[in-house]
């Protein structure tokens, strides 16, 4: 759909309003070189290097708090090398990115809670995957459904959103969206582990005013390597085998000459799967080529996947009539046929140019599309009224200009970073009873969103820091359902058209005060929002009438979500010890769920989310470390029928510990992690009526090591072989009968490689 010449010129004018402001600040920026007095330290001018920084870049924390500045993080002392890297060069660790006391985490978000996971963190981890790596945060619960082999369907879900953990987790790569329109969510297991150089994890929703909506419950982003500053050569190779018949393979090279420096990442994994028709056949890569001198850099950033998943569905369990398949048939599948693939491929180009002393222009722009197919066909396939067969295809093009200004005003430091984010996104989706038949439903979907943003950080007092931030964003979006009742099959009727204008706003306040190099508060407030996607739409009327079963048009139109957070919490930096707790509330507003007893979606009744997180890491030498973190998340319903009760699939316990212990100048590294969660309700389940999913934990270690240039690993999952499952569904018809995915019990891996 094309906009009309009026809604462009108000958009456009929307958005540019933020960029006005900034030639004003930009002219007292150049004309404020010089500090107002001796205690005021120069402007930092820092060319542009990291062409994939974020916009909230982490920069450590400063050693000392006598200064005025626009505060940053201390590195955590105590440097080893990574077992498993094959470098010989000493990397710095922060633990689970505990921030010191000295500053805050993420420069431009003043007040919130954040967690930095290091290249080192990962190397380290027993986890095999991105999820169960960001699972060890505080906070951050995991979904499987699909036997979890290389993490392939595994949502993260920060702050306890359950089914609609996707739709309310922001997940960049890079510092740009990665969330698209549709359901289907971010699949981070198309991201080659060795390709990430650093996940910065941030609670709370005041990241929307940076990146705009899906940002509810948190922001997770991934920085990759891109080998700019290494060696003229270098490649790295590795391979493995595990249970389930895996095999993996991992390849990454890096090029430097000059200006110019180019890097792949790419990697694959083939498995039989825990269960039957559950075998995934996945390929990664990631490509960079940059150009980096100390006025201007630029870059270009490809990517591409492809996986093939089967699907084994769930395994029943009803007592009345002795039915329970989790202890019978616990790895086998009801549903032989169904089937996810999906390819990928995109590209990502920009530039950062120097303007003046302490101000630079950042421009990137790209194109994803993402194409699935997914069968649906029970226990028979022949059963074409029980069939489904979905081919969908989805394109996005983006362009992302932004402006960063660090100047003095009237003597006080400030950070500002204001720009206008431009997304494009069609979707179709033929849906019909199967591959090659005439599909009796042909979804077309075209959203386009122009936002304006402006960020500031100032340096109020030598030991107080202030943030503020507002985006404010534009939706356009046209909804058709061309429906054809003479296709094979063809049942129910066409949904009603839906165009729509809508326009929404993000806020964040935040406030961070240093008592000493040991001790720091921080606090918060924000709002944000979330667009209903394109498949909830899809599906967000009834089809039929629950009573003569009638077809019913179905319809596009829902709300938008809302939320509104209030945090606060403390850092402690001592020496070897790091600690970060905080307490947060959230109400929201028109969430949006999924009714499975009619196949529609709704705006729930308002809704409520609090709890507390904690994490902490003690250097206990140059050898041991022991890390931590404990979380209590509350999601209940705050009005209507279910008042009070639990949101279904949010355990209110979350609890991890590990240790990683050097027994011998890294030719011998030991870590182990244990994670542990409380019971949680059934999807499905919001009158709490139903059994738990029950509460369980598991154990992970691995032994690994490093000789010269050659590197090693054995690692055990579940250790203590616990036969758990973190999803299941309540049925809507038969009390006590339900179904859930169980996920595999004690599985090996081992691993070799080397560098060049």
């Amino acid at each position: 759909m094309s906009f009309t010449n009026t809604a462009t010129r108000r958009r456009v004018w929307l958005a540019s309003s933020f960029l006005i402001p900034i030639v004003s600040l930009g002219i007292s920026g150049a004309e404020a070189q010089t500090p107002a007095s001796e205690q005021l330290p120069p402007i930092e001018v820092t060319s542009p290097g990291d062409q994939n920084r974020t916009r909230a870049k982490p920069t450590y924390d400063e050693p000392s708090t006598s200064r005025r500045v626009v505060p940053a993080a201390a590195p955590s002392s105590g440097t080893r090398p990574a077992a498993g890297t094959g470098s010989n060069v000493p990397s710095q660790s922060v633990s689970q990115g505990v921030g010191g006391a000295g500053g805050r985490q993420f420069s431009g978000i003043v007040g919130t809670s954040s967690t930095v996971i290091t290249a080192e963190d990962i190397a380290h981890s027993p986890a095999q995957t991105v999820q169960e790596i960001i699972a060890q945060t505080p906070g951050v619960q995991l979904t499987n459904l699909y036997g979890g082999v290389n993490g392939a369907g595994t949502t993260v879900d920060v702050r306890g959103f359950g089914a609609f953990a996707t739709n309310n987790t922001l997940v960049l790569i890079n510092g740009r969206r990665l969330n698209d329109i549709d359901k289907a969510g971010v699949d981070l297991s198309t991201i080659p582990l060795q390709s990430i150089e650093r996940i910065e994890i941030t609670r709370g929703n005041s990241g929307a005013v940076l990146y705009g909506d899906n940002a509810i419950g948190g922001v997770v982003n991934i920085v990759t390597k891109t080998g700019v500053g290494g060696p003229p050569v270098s490649i790295r190779g590795e391979a493995g085998v595990g249970s389930f018949n895996q095999r993996m393979a991992s390849v990454s090279t890096a090029l430097n000459s000059g200006p110019w420096s180019a890097s792949f990442y790419g990697n694959g994994v083939k498995s039989d799967g825990y269960r039957v028709n559950n075998a995934l056949d996945q390929r990664n890569g990631i490509g960079n080529i940059n150009y980096t001198t100390p006025g201007l850099t630029a870059f270009l950033t490809l990517s591409g996947d492809d996986q093939k998943l089967g699907l084994p569905g769930g395994r029943f369990v009803q007592p009345s009539i002795g039915l329970d398949e989790l202890a019978t048939d616990r790895r086998g599948t009801g549903t032989p046929f169904d089937y996810a693939n999906k390819q990928g491929a995109s590209a990502t180009a920009g530039f950062t140019k120097s303007l003046w002393n302490g101000a630079e222009l950042i421009v990137d722009g790209g194109v994803r599309e993402k194409k699935q197919q997914l069968g649906f066909f029970g226990t028979n396939p022949g059963s074409s009224f029980a069939s489904t067969y979905v081919d969908a295809n989805l394109l996005t093009w983006s362009i992302t200009p932004r402006l960063s200004v660090k100047n003095t005003i009237f003597g006080i430091p400030s950070s500002i970073l204001t720009g206008i984010d431009y997304y494009d996104a069609t979707f179709h989706q033929d849906r019909g009873a199967f591959k090659g038949l005439t599909p009796f439903h042909r979804y077309d979907l075209a959203q386009q969103t122009l936002a304006g943003y402006w960020q500031q950080s100032i340096g109020l007092l030598p030991t107080t820091d202030f943030s503020y931030g507002v985006r404010v964003q534009n939706t356009d979006l046209t909804a058709r359902d061309r429906f054809d009742g003479t296709a094979p099959f063809a049942f129910g009727t066409g949904a009603i058209p839906l165009d729509s204008n809508e326009t929404q706003y993000a806020l964040h306040v935040g406030l961070e005060h240093r008592f000493n190099n040991v001790f720091t508060v921080f606090g918060r407030a924000a709002r944000a929002f979330r667009t209903p996607d394109v498949d909830e739409r899809v599906s967000s009327g009834p089809s039929f009438d629950p009573f003569t079963f009638a077809a019913i048009p179905g319809e596009f139109k829902l709300k938008t979500q809302t939320s509104h957070d209030i945090e606060g919490g403390f850092r402690i930096k001592s020496g070897g010890f790091q600690m970060q707790s905080s307490i947060y509330n959230m109400d929201l507003e028109n969430e949006i769920h999924f009714n499975p007893v009619l196949f529609f979606n709704v705006n729930l009744d308002p809704t409520r989310r609090y709890g507390s997180e904690t994490s902490a890491s003690l250097r206990v030498s140059d050898s041991v470390l022991l890390r931590g973190g404990v979380a209590y998340t509350r999601a209940m319903f705050r009005e209507g029928p279910f008042a009070g009760n639990d949101v279904p699939l949010v355990s209110r316990y979350t609890a991890s510990g590990g240790v990683t212990w050097n027994i011998w100048q890294n030719y011998l590294v030991l870590d182990a992690t244990v994670r542990a969660w409380s019971e949680r309700i059934m999807d499905n389940d919001q009158a709490n009526t139903q059994r738990r999913i029950p509460a369980d934990a598991t154990v992970d270690l691995k032994l690994s090591g490093a000789y010269d240039r050659f590197f090693w690993s054995v690692g055990v999952n579940n250790l203590f072989n616990a036969l758990y499952y973190d999803y299941a569904i309540a049925s809507s018809f038969t009390p006590g009968r339900f179904a859930a995915y169980p996920l595999p019990g004690r599985t090996f891996m081992v691993k070799a490689g080397a560098t060049f």
